[in-house]
């Protein structure tokens, strides 16, 4: 004979088995697809597999000066990182493809940050050219020109003035695990596939670290 009330115990408890089981394979399904879309898709993963090659070989290198460099042990591309180009105009790594790019998040208040900016004016006018640029973005949210202003009494004339004001290049940089404050540094292959980076500053005009740049540049 059928227990009646265990019977009626049960079929509650294999509601929530069934609802917690279709939770977890809601998470691995959005998991999975995230994973598709972004760090290890099979495109991404194609895409990305020579700058991986690449950070293989500046890895030796990440000492002295740039010691902090952490290069990337995953594809990570980030060809759709957006901000403002120098006129105002949007922009995205995409539009630097073939080019090794370091990209620099820096505001006027993060004092690291304006001790940073003369050493990559200086790493752009010896390395700069049709193969390595970098991309200093300022992230000032209520008075750019000041930004500009601040570049101009330093004496930075090499750097083009990139800028997102409203913070969205830094916020995505943070949801990817890649920067926690500023400055933040990123060197991407011509592909913008990450190579590594730095949350911090570093000396960017000293030997080691045009040793790793140009290592990565090939």
């Amino acid at each position: 004979m059928v227990d009646k009330g265990r019977s009626k115990r049960r079929g509650p408890m294999l509601i929530g088995i069934a609802a917690i089981a279709g939770m977890l394979a809601g998470l691995v399904a959005v998991y999975v697809s995230r994973l598709g879309e972004g760090n290890g898709g099979g495109e991404v993963a194609a895409a990305c597999a020579g700058a991986l090659e690449t950070a293989e070989r500046v890895r030796p290198l990440a000492t002295g000066e740039v010691a902090a460099f952490r290069v990337a042990d995953a594809p990570d591309r980030l060809a759709d990182l957006a901000f403002n180009a120098p006129d105002g105009s949007p922009a995205t790594l995409a539009d630097f493809a073939g080019q090794t790019v370091l990209v620099n998040l820096w505001a006027t208040w993060c004092v690291p940050c304006r001790e940073e900016m003369p050493a990559l004016d200086r790493l752009q006018g010896e390395l700069g050219g049709d193969g390595f640029t970098v991309v200093a973005i300022n992230v000032d949210q209520r008075n750019t020109e000041r930004a500009r202003a601040f570049l101009d009494e330093i004496g930075v004339a090499r750097l083009a003035f990139y800028s997102d004001p409203t913070i969205a290049v830094l916020n995505d940089l943070r949801r990817r695990g890649l920067a926690f404050g500023l400055p933040t540094t990123v060197l991407v292959d011509g592909k913008g596939c990450r190579i590594g980076g730095v949350e911090g500053p570093a000396a960017w005009d000293s030997d080691d670290a045009k040793k790793l740049i140009g290592a990565a540049i090939g």
